[in-house]
């Protein structure tokens, strides 16, 4: 899926500790919310921001008698989602409950998959750098259903629940311990989102809760990690702390860093690491105990008795993948290879999804290079400045591709584009016709370019001696011939007449 883009794998996160260097071993488990307009066992709603306990069915609230019933559309993304991760898929997977009490579980239980998940091995390749990356392998990904959320802040006496969310659909995405580094885990939750957000599958929100992380921290001595990719044996990595639902990149570095460190100063204190888990305070900058870390035994797991095992027919999941978009290593590389476009640009224009098909738009039968050039400089630098999404863009791929003509034709210079540009970009309009209408077009009339460079030669000999003496000064009269016609002039016209006019 690599193409012809080669890769080397970063080194780890070293980290030196009083006694000695100390590297990073980081899995993560992250849970998707699948990009659905219904819960994955109930008809209720899956709407962001509903008022509280409004998208709740009897099934959801753990009525008596309620049954589940399998969302097959649920199903469906969770395969497109192995696909998109080169994994394997299931035909056969069965649902399990996992029994814990919380207030914002009705059913004192939640249906998730631990013995015969949907999507078995995969992997994914996490760019760090050009021509720097990371493979890591997907253990997993199983669906389960979401709880509801319990709100302590509103009341100091009162804690209250919002079943909203009880029942959605989440896919969780389990990995290797594979991540060596916090950027590297923060990139791969990125590449997941990215990937995603392409399939249609999740769309990646993590301010709404739609993507959340369990980070698994822990650290060994160099040479270990090595040890365990030989024999499989996950003591030599030390023991491991999970820290709890993160939900921001920049909050996932800055808690495995201090975890690390945490970690660390046990270790070499004589201390024992204690497998358990922590949350991230990211106004103190530190992880705290939440509670010991539950083996899958203290979850009393056993096949759910409402639900039948799931099998699905490899026609239907051949069907998923004859229909799966291009993903982004795979258009990334095909920007490289047939566009011409550096791996950095590549990367830029294919971070999401929408900024890949404006970019296509653009470069449709144009240069793709000089398209790249306008849509990462001119159209990104003024939506960030602007703090806009592509989304809301001013300016259409069709209306930017109508400057760029407008360049290739010879009609405008660079900075009369920059210039139709900001006017297209407040005022809206067909670029052709405004360059017509406000006179922005490039003179290409050899004729009148040819007269003035004869007006600007016959006034001024003693430089044209200088310019004969010393080719280089010859860009003065250039600069003096786009001058008098007010910038107009076709500047390699305007090069070409000064040079044959001067004899040079």
């Amino acid at each position: 899926m690599l193409d012809h883009l080669t890769y080397t794998a970063p080194g780890p996160k070293v980290i030196a500790g009083a006694k000695g260097d100390w590297e990073l071993v980081i899995g993560l488990e992250v849970h998707a919310q699948v990009a659905s307009n219904a819960k994955l066992f109930s008809g209720a709603s899956t709407a962001f921001g509903a008022e509280p306990n409004s998208n709740v069915s009897f099934v959801d609230a753990a009525m008596p008698g309620m049954l589940p019933v399998i969302n097959e559309f649920c199903v469906e993304q969770a395969v497109r989602t192995g696909l998109g991760l080169n994994a394997a898929i299931n035909l056969f997977s069965a649902f399990d409950r996992k029994n814990y009490f919380y207030p914002d579980l009705p059913q004192g239980y939640q249906i998730s998959q631990l013995y015969h998940p949907i999507v078995g091995e995969g992997e994914i390749i996490v760019d760090m750098a050009p021509g720097i990356a990371r493979r890591v392998r997907i253990e997993r990904i199983h669906l389960e259903q979401d709880a509801g959320k319990s709100i302590h802040d509103m009341d100091p006496n009162l804690s209250f629940v919002d079943l909203n969310r009880t029942g959605v659909a989440l896919m969780e995405i389990v990995s290797r311990p594979d991540i060596r580094g916090p950027e590297e885990a923060a990139a791969y939750v990125g590449k997941l989102r990215q990937i995603m957000r392409y399939l249609g599958t999740c769309d990646g929100n993590m301010q709404n809760g739609s993507l959340r992380a369990d980070v698994n921290v822990s650290v060994c001595k160099p040479g270990a990690y090595e040890r365990f990719r030989e024999t499989g044996d996950h003591s030599v990595l030390g023991t491991r702390c999970e820290i709890k639902n993160m939900n921001s990149m920049r909050f996932i570095q800055q808690a495995v860093e201090y975890e690390a460190r945490r970690q660390i100063a046990i270790i070499e204190d004589g201390g024992e690491v204690v497998q358990e888990t922590r949350l991230y305070d990211p106004d103190k900058g530190e992880t705290r105990s939440m509670r010991s870390k539950e083996d899958a035994h203290d979850y009393r797991y056993f096949p759910d008795p409402d639900l039948l095992p799931l099998e699905i027919e490899q026609a239907w999941v051949d069907g998923i993948a004859a229909a799966m978009p291009e993903l982004p290593d795979a258009k990334k590389a095909r920007f490289v290879r047939e566009l011409g476009l550096s791996e950095y640009d590549a990367g830029v224009l294919t971070a999401e999804v929408e900024n890949a098909d404006y970019f296509e738009a653009v470069a449709r039968g144009r240069d793709g290079k000089q398209a790249a050039n306008w849509v990462i400089n001119e159209l990104f630098g003024r939506l960030n400045k602007q703090g806009l999404a592509i989304a809301d863009s001013p300016v259409s791929a069709a209306q930017l591709g109508g400057v760029i003509d407008l360049i290739a034709s010879g009609e405008i210079s660079g900075k009369m584009a920059k210039d139709l540009f900001e006017i297209v970009w407040t005022e809206g309009g067909d670029p052709a016709e405004i360059a017509a209408a406000r006179g922005m077009k490039q003179v290409t009339d050899l004729g009148a370019i040819e007269s003035a460079v004869d007006e600007i030669i016959a006034a001024n000999p003693a430089q044209v001696e200088k310019a004969r003496a010393n080719p280089k000064l010859a860009g003065w009269f250039v600069g003096q011939v786009l001058k008098a016609t007010g910038g107009k002039a076709n500047p390699a016209a305007v090069n070409e007449l000064v040079a044959k006019k001067l004899g040079l």
